[in-house]
């Protein structure tokens, strides 16, 4: 009896162990074509280059393969960053009905637009490491020579209108002086002085046919990019629908030439908050507005 009773557990025992190889052998099968099914090859494809590109009114020479070469490269680069691009398309409207009468007041090409995604992603409250702020990314020193108020209180460079002003009246300078749209754009980012330089020690007067510093050599071709993509997102991946578009947000005009104790408090006198109030009108840098000179300043007012 106790024979029989052994052998019957020893099979017992050896069943189970076959049925636990059998089940292991199954899962490693199964993860296995799992694992072939996520590691299949898929297509990664070329965004597509238009065969003309005309930036600021003027024809990009891209028949020539330096210019093709680069065009590409940010073009590749934006089409497949999708969250900046996507958030850069989501924000575009809102930033756009600004900045676009503006820029036609100032008779500034509407394509400058896309300048301002290149250097800010339209982020009004985007701060370089080098301390340049706001939507056009302007430094301190260049924003007083633009008229601006810069203090502790009052940041305008955080005003998308009063900042794109103040970004037109240095390209309109700048074309007087260099004459080409894209130089313009390339001395925006490196510096008026350091184009001129350029031009003069190469003695070449095209943007393509200078030699730049990476970033600079890169900026107007990013600029390019952003236009192609953001006037055909769909092309490029980008399936955005007009109500996934960021509406601006609705507000009315105040205009305040006294001083400010307490905007918390003038927020909430106008049936509103802090934070709202703070979100439309990003240039009041504190919690007060001292307005020793009685100037008037336009608040919006969130409603």
């Amino acid at each position: 009896m106790k024979t029989k009773a052994l052998c019957i557990l020893v099979g017992a025992a050896i069943m189970a162990l076959f049925s636990l190889f059998t089940n292991y052998t199954n899962r490693i099968e199964t993860n296995a074509e799992e694992t072939q099914a996520v590691n299949l090859p898929h297509s990664t494809y070329l965004p597509a280059i238009p065969d003309t590109i005309t930036l600021f009114g003027e024809l990009m020479p891209i028949d020539r393969q330096d210019v093709a070469e680069s065009i590409e490269r940010e073009m590749l680069t934006n089409t497949f960053w999708h969250t900046n691009t996507m958030l850069v398309i989501k924000r575009s409207k809102r930033i756009f009905d600004v900045i676009d009468p503006i820029l036609s007041e100032m008779n500034i090409p509407s394509d400058f637009r896309y300048l301002a995604v290149a250097e800010s992603n339209l982020w009004v409250g985007s701060k370089s490491p080098a301390g340049a702020v706001g939507l056009w990314q302007i430094l301190e020193t260049t924003g007083k020579e633009l008229g601006l108020e810069i203090n502790d209180e009052v940041d305008q460079r955080y005003d998308i209108e009063k900042s794109t002003y103040a970004a037109c009246k240095f390209l309109k300078r700048a074309y007087d002086s260099l004459g080409s749209w894209a130089l313009v754009a390339a001395a925006y980012n490196g510096g008026q002085g350091r184009v001129s330089k350029n031009k003069s020690n190469q003695m070449q007067d095209s943007y393509y046919d200078i030699l730049w510093a990476e970033e600079t050599a890169r900026y107007v071709f990013r600029i390019a990019a952003f236009k192609i993509i953001m006037n055909d997102p769909a092309t490029y991946g980008f399936n955005i629908t007009d109500e996934d578009i960021y509406e601006p947000y609705p507000s009315r005009d105040t205009v305040v030439s006294t001083s400010i104790a307490n905007i918390a408090q003038f927020a909430i006198d106008h049936n509103t908050t802090y934070k709202a109030m703070k979100n439309l009108n990003p240039w009041l840098r504190q919690n007060k507005l001292t307005n020793a000179r009685g100037r008037s300043y336009t608040i919006k007012i969130p409603e």
